[in-house]
């Protein structure tokens, strides 16, 4: 049988052809192809896990995220300079709207906050309304109204008359409704497009059995999705060169023509989607399911009638919402969405780390741009060097999912979320010590000491090459923290709440953005080495709290996933497909 057809009926006949095998439970779906059988118990421990192929769908939501981080990041790069600068100042930096440091800092971080608070509006739309697909539709219509009006707004014309600061303030509210909408749901939609969950073997040529791991991936879809942000991320270079060589309009105007064709990419593979239909009103149900529970739990405490488990320990609180617990016949939801919303809960706690990592991660957007204009640049543009952490995740994902991550895998060190978590925050904490010392540095040169790169002023006498490694460590922290983060807000999500703990996870970036307001007063010279060192401090304490406080949850989940595990029965090497119909 070709391979061709291999696929056609392993896609609609797979019920039929293994007829009598026990499939997962929550996803009756699943199907083996030629070469293929389930994977038993035994498989699991002995053979290598590897992740599977991923289809079709996913590189079309992949292309998708790529057109809008193309489009955000393209007119992000130039934000600061547009924003802090004089409009055609001699010997100047580029420029437009001449609000200073401060201003164009506390803009950056205001429009930060709100691209990642509006996510939660696009996951409460897509989770009860619209799903995700339609969401994401409307949501690039709009971020392309905000591109139009940022565009238009920055003509020279708008600029000398007064309109580049309030079209700039109108643009970044109706882009970061637009961005919020999309990010929420691209994630979440991108691993949902990989419909396998049950563990299987295939052979390889080589006659090698492996077993296809659904968790690695799911972890490969999320490395290489970042890795298509930051593909996207390098639009910033392009962008950055029209500001400096023609004008801030050419800048703007090719990421807005980015979004419509992100739309139309998006669009196209509409029929090779899976389409998870919208599953009603989830954020009313929970916050009833949680007064249920805590209205309950203070009851049976009051009468004296706490519930023991099979262990006879008392059960949690919002086990006293379950419709078998409580005795309520009312409730409109089950026990196991009681399960799924707690899973949800305790999945958001180790999210709250985050905002710290956030806040150094967007200094590469706003306070290091301006550090790398207090040195000598050469006859690029300053904001250019932020493209570095884009160009490094680009070298070094590939080499992680592909050799360092299995490497560690042959050799029985699996690291688990919060294990590579961790480590992302230690490379954050470096990154701003490290630009600390840089700061020091130029604040120790000449011709301006710590005044470079104020009014007039030009720069020291430092090479911004030295900024490199801050780049190379911000990239790291990325690949280890961010990543993981939004694999984690999918896996540990129940099926209904996926857009919902995405936008969740999202949202303690505009947490790191909030924080960063309260560095505003010293994010700016001379002060610029207090506000990394903080930074830096602060990371590090975080970094070894989460650690401590999260630790066990690697070994919680992974018992966990094994328990949940359905494996083939010892023997059953199901490869019905290569017998003829």
């Amino acid at each position: 049988m070709s391979s061709k057809s291999v696929d056609k009926v392993s896609q609609e006949l797979p019920l039929e052809l293994y007829k009598g095998d026990e499939l997962h439970p929550e996803h009756n779906d699943d199907y083996l192809r030629e070469n293929e059988r389930w994977a038993t118990e035994e498989d699991m421990s002995l053979l290598r896990h590897v992740g599977d192929r991923l289809p079709t769908a996913a590189f079309f939501v992949v292309l998708t995220e790529f057109c809008e981080r193309f489009t955000f990041y393209g007119i992000t790069g130039p934000f600061q300079n547009y924003i802090q600068n004089g409009y055609q100042v001699p010997n100047s930096n580029p420029g437009a709207i001449d609000g200073g440091q401060h201003l164009a800092t506390g803009l950056g971080n205001f429009f930060q906050f709100w691209c990642y608070l509006t996510p939660i509006f696009g996951a409460v739309i897509a989770d009860q309304y619209l799903g995700k697909f339609k969401t994401i539709v409307v949501f690039t219509v709009v971020y392309i109204i905000g591109n139009l009006i940022l565009t238009l707004t920055s003509i020279p014309a708008s600029i000398h008359h007064g309109g580049a600061l309030p079209g700039l303030v109108v643009a970044m509210i109706v882009i970061g409704f637009g961005t919020g909408g999309i990010k929420s749901n691209v994630s979440p939609m991108v691993a949902e497009q990989y419909g396998r969950y049950r563990p299987f073997v295939r052979k390889l040529k080589n006659g090698t059995e492996v077993v296809v791991d659904r968790e690695l991936t799911v972890q490969s879809i999320f490395n290489w999705f970042y890795w298509a942000i930051n593909v996207g991320g390098l639009s910033a270079i392009a962008t950055t060169e029209l500001e400096s060589n023609v004008d801030f309009w050419a800048a703007y105007l090719l990421p807005t023509l980015m979004c419509f064709f992100c739309l139309v990419a998006f669009v196209l593979g509409r029929k090779k989607y899976v389409i998870v239909k919208p599953n009603g009103s989830i954020i009313v149900k929970s916050y009833r399911v949680i007064v249920a529970g805590i209205h309950n739990y203070r009851k049976a405490k009051a009468e004296n009638c706490l519930v023991m488990d099979e262990e006879g320990k008392p059960v949690g609180w919002m086990d006293y919402a379950k419709p078998s617990v409580s005795q309520d016949v009312s409730h409109d939801w089950t026990d196991k969405f009681v399960d799924e919303l707690r899973t949800a809960v305790r999945s958001c706690k180790i999210f709250c780390a985050y905002p710290f990592f956030w806040l150094g991660y967007n200094q590469i957007s706003n306070n290091l741009i301006s550090q790398a204009g207090q040195m000598n640049t050469g006859s690029v543009p300053n904001d250019i060097m932020q493209n570095i952490d884009p160009l490094c995740i680009i070298i070094l994902i590939p080499i992680f999912d592909r050799l360092i991550f299995p490497a560690f895998r042959r050799m029985g060190l699996e690291l688990r979320p919060i294990t590579r978590i961790t480590i992302g925050f230690v490379f954050s904490a470096l990154a701003m010590a490290y630009s600390a010392i840089i700061q020091h540095v130029i604040y120790t040169k000449g011709p301006y000491f710590d005044a470079a790169g104020d009014g007039d002023n030009g720069f020291n006498d430092i090479s911004a090459g030295i900024q490199v490694p801050a780049y190379v460590l911000v990239a790291l922290s990325e690949i280890f923290a961010s990543v993981t983060g939004l694999e984690y807000a999918y896996k540990r999500a129940p099926e209904s709440m996926k857009s919902i703990v995405m936008s969740v996870f999202l949202f303690t970036n505009a947490g790191g953005s909030i924080l960063g307001f309260c560095f505003n007063s010293i994010s700016a010279n001379p002060h610029l080495v207090k506000n990394f060192a903080i930074i830096s401090g602060l990371m590090g304490g975080v970094t070894v709290i989460f650690f401590f406080l999260f630790k066990h949850y690697d070994n919680r989940e992974a018992q966990e996933l094994k328990n949940n595990l359905v494996y083939g029965k010892e023997g059953d090497a199901v490869s019905a497909l290569t017998s003829e119909n």
